[in-house]
C-alpha cells in the first residue's frame, strides 16, 4: 500500500440558497430554500502536492459557483431534472472522475426535508 498517494474527494456540504423549483403553485410563484451537498472524486492524488499553487488544483469556489448558477438559472419543475443538470456540469470539470450530488427542499413539509441524491462516474 502506497503512502505517497491517496484518493482525493472534494466536498461541499450544506450549501444553502433559494432556487425556483417545484410543481406546486406556491413553488412557481417564489423561490424556496434548498440545501446542496456535493462530492467530487478526484482520484489518486499525491499526499504532498508538487507546490502550493491554486492553479494546480480544482478550485472549490468554481464548484460552488457552478452549483448555484445551475440551480438558479431558471425555474425547474422536478428535483430529478435539476440534480441531473448539476451532476453533468460537475462531471465536465477537469480531473473529476465521479460526482455525488444531493439536493434537499428544506421547507416543503413541516416535519422533514425532501431530497434526491444522484451518483455518477467512478467511485
Amino acid at each position: 500500500m502506497s503512502t505517497t498517494r491517496g484518493t482525493q474527494i472534494l466536498t461541499l456540504t450544506g450549501l444553502r440558497f433559494d432556487a425556483n423549483l417545484g410543481v406546486l403553485e406556491h413553488e412557481k410563484e417564489a423561490p424556496q430554500p434548498i440545501a446542496v451537498d456535493v462530492e467530487l472524486n478526484l482520484g489518486s492524488q499525491p499526499l504532498h502536492p508538487r507546490d502550493d499553487d491554486l492553479t494546480h488544483v480544482l478550485d472549490y469556489r468554481r464548484v460552488r459557483a457552478i452549483v448555484i448558477e445551475e440551480c438558479t438559472a431558471r425555474h425547474v419543475n422536478l428535483l430529478e431534472s435539476l440534480i441531473g443538470k448539476v451532476a453533468a456540469r460537475l462531471m465536465d470539470l477537469p480531473g473529476v472522475l465521479g460526482v455525488r450530488v444531493k439536493i434537499a427542499k428544506l421547507e416543503i413539509f413541516d416535519d422533514c426535508e425532501v431530497a434526491i441524491r444522484i451518483e455518477t462516474g467512478q467511485w
